[in-house]
């Protein structure tokens, strides 16, 4: 496996199709009013930083970093293709991004997942890197479809 991780292009096609892929499966499986991902023309946003993850040539991946303030950064647009999940890419883009956050001096990382069983696996590879639930930040409110956690930088 000879994964990179580097800036996203947002105008490729297959970047255009993974993200299709990401919304459709958080509408899937989150309410339309308590699903809460960033569109593909949001990603342009300059609060935003996007990376892909490929594997050779093949783009596997994607994560973000979304700059709230000089202290505090989000995590968003992390999406694994479904035939990859479980080889560890997930892993490797969050390691990406804490290092990222850290780079840039925030205090912390803070994040927003779903609660049902579907988002398991992401909130379990959240707190074994240290993140913790926490209540809603941001402009995120109470939402019993929805979990916040955060790391301390």
């Amino acid at each position: 496996m000879s994964v990179k991780i580097r800036n996203a292009d947002l105008d490729t096609p297959e970047f255009a199709e993974l993200m299709g892929a990401h919304a459709d499966l958080m509408l899937r499986l989150t309410p339309p009013g308590s699903c809460h991902f960033i569109p593909l023309d949001g990603l342009r946003a300059e609060d935003v930083t996007v990376w892909e993850i490929r594997d050779g040539d093949t783009l596997v991946g994607s994560g973000a970093l979304k700059h709230l303030d000089d202290a505090n950064g989000e995590l968003k647009t992390m999406h694994t293709l479904e035939s990859r999940r479980g080889d560890g890419l997930g892993r490797k883009m969050l390691e990406h991004i804490i290092a990222e956050a850290r780079a840039r001096g925030y205090e912390k990382l803070s994040l927003e997942t779903g609660s049902t069983e579907a988002f398991l696996p992401s909130r379990r590879l959240y707190a074994a890197h240290g993140f913790e639930t926490c209540g809603p930040f941001g402009d995120y409110v109470e939402d019993p479809h929805n979990v916040f956690m955060a790391l301390q930088l």
